[in-house]
């Protein structure tokens, strides 16, 4: 037998002074009046000395009602009837009459009957008890193993905490989980070897794994508490079977836990991320399941290498030493089998579903072994793959997504050609899971190229599709094949020219696309490459939806960026794409694009110099007005963009505003420079009225109620229409906006009074910064 390090000690049942015996006698009851025997058990072997343990069974078995009372004593009566047979070897003939009077479906019918919320009587003890007894006559549980065991650990397992539970007898409570770890060591004990490692344990661990997943602290203490009981049992019995008999050996070499991964899976997550009393218990049956994994190569092992015991020793004593689930996650792989430690990583990422809907981040120790060791954790990609996939949608958490995200990148790094064929094959055409995994796998250059690679050797065959059409397969194909290919500059825009793979593609191919081109435009000499791309880009920026417009100005970014003044003549074409862009909806796309606006000021040559500053001109309202955007980001990018503004325009004026930050004079400062440009000015902030923010509406209704004080006694009739405007927006949900709007009709409404025309015009000035 092991010896245990002290650091793990075997203890009672979370240590709370609960008694170690598995039986307690039977509370004393009255005796209940029975009906006649339905037929004659005078045949068993064992009648004679428990005729009146049989006759109760077979009258509560048989009677349709039952008296309160009755059911503790038709329990002993199992009890005691299979104890006697066992202890006198009166076997025969019993697992014929368990069988006749359904006795393992009565007990477990009266476990479920038993009340959710409350533990008063002794029936779940006594019924665990019987279950027990009932596992050692021969075939009375094949087959009811599990739906057995699973009434009997929801009905205490799910008990409410013990300290929630009115009027509660401490004592019944440790004695009914005892009988539970009576129940649970006798049926794994009571078996010959071969059902064990395939009918019991398995049984055994997939019940009690299920509720490792609870969100109930009691419910996941106790069932821990369960599992570390039974991983001391494995630990500590080289030979489950040599106290019932010597001729039935199973040594632990031939015991198998099919369920070993996910159970270490559990195990492991409980430890990173538990609460401090189950992770403890956690740890004490990771370190004896370890022992009794270990156990197992012993023999075969130490055959080959006359110094692994005392590595061995040294290996436990470290293990004892504050181990972590790091220390036990490494310590495992070596004894595990490939499959184990593939249900170890797939335990993982459900787990990472299971959090997710918890709103609870993983515990990073685990995952970052697997990703640390891929050749030892990663056997079977397309397994793996297959979970990832599956998960992939209910995973939303940031935390989550980035542990998904890395091992996904990981697995395409490593093993390419799996991560592809996989995916082609167990992903509908054009699912959108899917091609968020593509996309993922296509953001970072290490795994780019080697995925387009396969995806170009995949796609040549048409029994292998991305898309839903032959087409837009090819599209992505034509991008492989420029984009992997070694061609020279010279070569690479004709090429281009030929494939325009970029031209009129489904939004779901050209989001893959843009995806692929955004990794590739981080590299210069691509960058440079893809100047050739800029028109069909502008198109995309006009007619996609935000998240292509998203990633066309990260490509647009990143190719001007590395032509610089190179990109003079494409620059002015693409500045009059981006001012639509400043007033999206999304605010990246409007950081983005003003960002892009900025960039592009600066690599203007002198040739090109007059056309800029037409199309920045276009820009400095809208610049303005985005200086209040809600969003800190965009405000930034607004007032940057408007320095690099004066800059180019050569107005010192403004840029002083600027650097002085009096927000609030740069609209008075705009008017007062072009008066001509007034009524432009009106028509372009008008659609601000509308917008989502309240700020930017505000703002758009103090620079009307200027602009409007410069129309006075020249457009009346454009006056009026600014008005009629402004008194839609005295309905506005902000009442602050539903005030200005007023005052600012009042104002353009009232005549002209020279006097104090410069006093209305300043008040008006004093927007929000």
């Amino acid at each position: 037998m092991m010896r245990r390090s002290p650091r793990f000690p075997s203890v009672a049942w979370e240590k709370d002074g609960a008694p170690q015996e598995s039986r307690s006698p039977p509370e004393p009851h009255e005796v209940c009046v029975v009906q006649p025997l339905v037929t004659d058990a005078s045949w068993l072997p064992v009648y004679t000395q428990e005729k009146q343990s049989v006759d109760f069974i077979q009258a509560f078995a048989s009677s349709p009602e039952k008296e309160e009372g009755q059911e503790m004593k038709f329990l002993e009566s199992i009890c005691s009837l299979c104890r006697t047979a066992k202890h006198h070897g009166l076997s025969q003939g019993l697992d014929i009459f368990c069988h006749g009077y359904e006795l393992a479906e009565k007990v477990k019918e009266l476990v479920e009957q038993e009340p959710r919320d409350q533990l008063r009587t002794a029936v779940r003890q006594l019924a665990m008890l019987a279950i027990a007894e009932l596992s050692s006559v021969q075939t009375v549980l094949e087959g009811k193993e599990k739906s057995s065991l699973h009434a009997c650990c929801l009905s205490v397992l799910g008990l409410p905490p013990a300290e929630e539970m009115e009027g509660l007898d401490t004592s019944l409570y440790f004695r009914t989980l005892n009988a539970m770890d009576t129940m649970l060591e006798t049926m794994v004990l009571s078996s010959p070897a071969s059902r064990v490692s395939k009918e019991n344990l398995q049984s055994i661990f997939q019940v009690l794994l299920a509720f490792t997943s609870s969100e109930r602290p009691a419910v996941l203490e106790r069932t821990v508490g369960r599992i570390r009981m039974l991983s001391h049992l494995l630990a500590s019995y080289s030979s489950l079977e040599a106290a019932q008999n010597e001729d039935r050996h199973a040594s632990c070499r031939e015991i198998l836990i099919p369920v070993l991964g996910q159970l270490l899976g559990r195990l492991l997550l409980l430890v990173s991320s538990g609460e401090e009393k189950t992770s403890r218990v956690a740890l004490d049956a990771l370190f004896s399941l370890f022992l009794f994994t270990r156990q197992q190569k012993r023999t075969t092992l130490s055959e080959e290498n006359a110094q692994l015991p005392a590595a061995w020793e040294a290996e436990t004593t470290s293990l004892c030493c504050s181990p972590t689930a790091r220390d036990f996650a490494m310590a495992f792989a070596k004894y595990l089998q490939p499959s184990e430690r593939t249900d170890i990583v797939l335990t993982i990422i459900d787990t990472l579903r299971e959090l997710n809907a918890k709103k609870k981040p993983l515990g990073s120790s685990v995952m970052d072994v697997v990703m640390a060791d891929p050749h030892v954790w990663l056997t079977d990609v397309p397994k793996i793959m297959s979970c990832i996939y599956e998960s992939w949608e209910y995973v939303t958490m940031e935390s989550g997504q980035r542990s998904m995200e890395s091992l996904l990148l990981l697995m395409a790094n490593q093993c390419p050609g799996d991560v592809v064929t996989t995916l082609l094959k167990i992903a509908p055409r054009g699912d959108s899971t899917a091609l968020a995994l593509w996309e993922v796998m296509l953001s970072t250059a290490q795994t780019l190229e080697k995925v387009l690679k396969e995806l170009f050797i995949k796609l040549q065959d048409r029994q292998n599709r991305l898309f839903y059409t032959y087409q837009e397969d090819t599209c992505f194909v034509r991008l492989a094949l420029l984009t992997c290919t070694d061609l020279e500059d010279e070569e690479f825009s004709p090429m281009y020219k030929v494939l325009r793979f970029l031209r009129d593609p489904s939004p779901a191919v050209l989001s893959l696309v843009l995806r692929s081109l955004m990794t590739l435009s981080e590299r210069a000499e691509m960058a440079r490459k893809m100047e050739v791309f800029m028109p069909d880009m502008m198109k995309v920026l006009e007619d996609g939806n935000t998240n292509i417009k998203m990633k066309s100005l990260v490509v647009s970014r990143n190719v001007i960026g590395h032509l610089k003044t190179k990109a003079s003549p494409i620059a002015v074409q693409l500045m009059e794409k981006l001012l639509p862009l400043f007033a999206a909806g999304f605010g990246e796309v409007r950081e983005l694009s003003i960002s892009l606006f900025r960039d592009l000021m600066k690599t203007v040559v002198r040739k090109n110099k007059r056309q800029m500053k037409t199309k920045v001109e276009m820009g400095l309202l809208p610049l303005i007005f985005h200086m209040s955007d809600q969003i800190h980001s965009v405000a930034k990018a607004s007032r940057e963009a408007l320095l690099a503004a004066a800059e180019l325009l050569k107005w010192k004026k403004l840029k002083h505003l600027l650097q002085s930050h009096q927000t609030w004079r740069i609209a008075e400062c705009l008017l007062q420079r072009d008066r001509r440009r007034t009524e432009e000015y009106l028509n372009q902030s008008l659609p601000y009225l509308e917008d989502a923010q309240a700020t930017l509406r505000a703002t758009a209704v103090r620079f009307i109620g200027l602009a409007g004080q410069l129309l006075k006694d020249q457009r009346e009739e454009k006056l009026a229409e600014i008005c009629h405007t402004l008194q839609t927006l005295e309905e506005d949900n902000e009442p602050s906006i539903c005030s200005l709007a007023a005052q600012t009709t009042s104002i353009l409404s009232t005549p002209r009074v020279r006097q104090t025309s410069r006093c209305t015009l300043r008040s008006l000035c004093c927007w929000c910064c």
